[in-house]
């Protein structure tokens, strides 16, 4: 037995090392393997996610409790997006550029001082919308009944205690990935639905949706434990620090100033989605998320495995200039990206309602909400294989540090969104919602592509390499 278990180590770290001595031959390898990786746990933590929502839809249905909920996450989740999300794109690539040029104590000092502005962003966000709550909220929820709106209200309290958590583990773990350790951060995001699952499953039925921000908040907490303990461990030290307006510190806040107007951009799309579907009657803006689910689960894989391993890579490769292979790599992935994600898109569109049915058709979920989650998932189905192969450009035009060209690409997809779905709605219904947000990033990605590789062709012929 002892023998049998000693020839299996072998043979493990055998396939270990030819794993690594292939991987270490090109870049494109090397992303390949950085996709493999970050895509394979974040499809254990989106199948974790769905037995979470399998949970919710069993317990709460398309109800009024999970109505509120939504609404009230609606913010929070924009905010953290708003400050936590888009400082990585415009963190990541000075931080590599400073670490390949100046060393890791400089790379250090900036993460520390960008650390202090980010989360003093944050909280300051915090009190904000916790003192404009009374103003807001209305706004967004303007269909609701007053009982239900106090209600929302509760759980929106509750829920800006993520704002602060969530974005500082975005930005450990955007660190972590520059190092090349994707694997932790990759599975992290499991912590939310790993504490939500037993609270709707105990709890749920006496304190009702709030058992959803006990997960959200509980989730969060051990997301960032985690995050910082891979941190530490790679030797990055997590206290803030202000280390004084260096170069480097100008560049990331010049970069992080258009990638927020961008984001508020492009995230003000899903909270003017959700907004307006909260005007068309009780369970809309339930049965909206429900058909989001499975179409955001292949979108997160997707994303979070392109967007990952190409940002750091990309970002090497505009240090060294080398244009014709980030243009080779570029097209390369953007291809295969399309080839693989058209077949599954097809299936799931055909075999849409049977998925709905399987996946939350129990307990409070009924009959009739699986007819119509089923047609609005198939409006969102529409979007996956642009809005995929476009993920590979946006962290181009990151990595080149021209993140102004997402202020104008959002600008065009916010008011293609309310244009679009303001009509769509008073067509189809809740459907006209879903379909408006499918073909806003349609568009999108016809934007990003364009500028992209016009930018590309200006840096390659300005380089004299034509």
């Amino acid at each position: 037995m002892g023998g049998y278990v000693g020839m299996m180590k072998s043979t493990v770290q055998v396939g270990l090392n030819w794993w690594s001595t292939w991987q270490e031959r090109s870049v494109n390898r090397r992303i390949f393997s950085a996709m493999v990786t970050v895509g394979g746990f974040t499809t254990l933590v989106k199948l974790v996610a769905a037995a979470k929502e399998m949970a919710i839809a069993y317990q709460f249905g398309t109800s009024d409790e999970l109505d509120a909920f939504l609404i009230a996450l609606l913010l929070p989740a924009f905010a953290v997006t708003l400050i936590g999300g888009s400082l990585n794109a415009a963190l990541i690539p000075t931080y590599i550029q400073v670490r390949e040029q100046e060393g890791q104590p400089a790379a250090q000092r900036l993460l520390s001082s960008v650390m202090v502005v980010s989360t003093g962003f944050l909280l300051v966000l915090s009190v904000i919308l916790a003192l404009t709550a009374s103003y807001i909220l209305p706004l967004l929820a303007s269909g609701f009944s007053a009982e239900k709106m106090e209600v929302t209200r509760s759980l929106y309290y509750g829920l800006l205690c993520i704002l602060v958590l969530t974005g500082v583990a975005t930005t450990w773990g955007a660190i972590l990935n520059a190092e090349n350790r994707f694997a932790l951060v990759a599975v992290a995001p499991m912590a939310t639905s790993i504490v939500t699952i037993p609270a709707v499953i105990v709890m749920g039925t006496y304190w009702g949706s709030y058992t959803l921000v006990i997960g959200m908040v509980g989730g969060a907490l051990v997301e960032v434990g985690l995050v910082g303990w891979g941190l530490t461990r790679a030797g990055v030290t997590l206290v803030p620090r202000w280390c004084g307006t260096s170069p480097a510190v100008k560049q990331v806040l010049q970069q992080y100033a258009p990638m927020v107007a961008a984001a508020f951009l492009i995230s003000g799309a899903g909270v003017v989605s959700q907004s307006m579907a909260a005007t068309l009657g009780p369970g809309s803006v339930s049965a909206l998320a429900y058909g989001s689910k499975i179409p955001q689960l292949l979108l997160g894989i997707g994303m979070l495995a392109v967007s990952t391993a190409v940002l750091p890579h990309f970002s090497r490769m505009v240090t060294m200039a080398d244009w014709h292979g980030l243009r080779h790599t570029l097209l390369t992935y953007s291809r295969w990206l399309l080839v693989g994600t058209v077949p599954v898109t097809a299936v799931l569109i055909y075999y849409s309602e049977p998925v709905v049915s399987l996946a939350f058709q129990r307990g409070a979920f009924s009959a009739e909400d699986t007819h119509l989650v089923g047609q609005i998932q198939v409006m969102y189905l529409l979007q996956i294989p642009l809005y995929v192969a476009s993920i590979i450009f946006t962290r181009l035009i990151s990595a080149l540090k021209a993140n102004q060209l997402f202020i104008w690409g959002n600008a065009i997809n916010l008011s293609t969104c309310i244009v679009l779905t303001y009509v769509l709605m008073q067509m189809f219904g809740v459907l006209g919602v879903a379909l408006a947000t499918s073909l806003m990033y349609c568009i999108s990605a016809g934007y990003l592509v364009f500028f992209s590789l016009r930018r590309l062709k200006q840096l390659t012929i300005e380089r004299g390499e034509a």
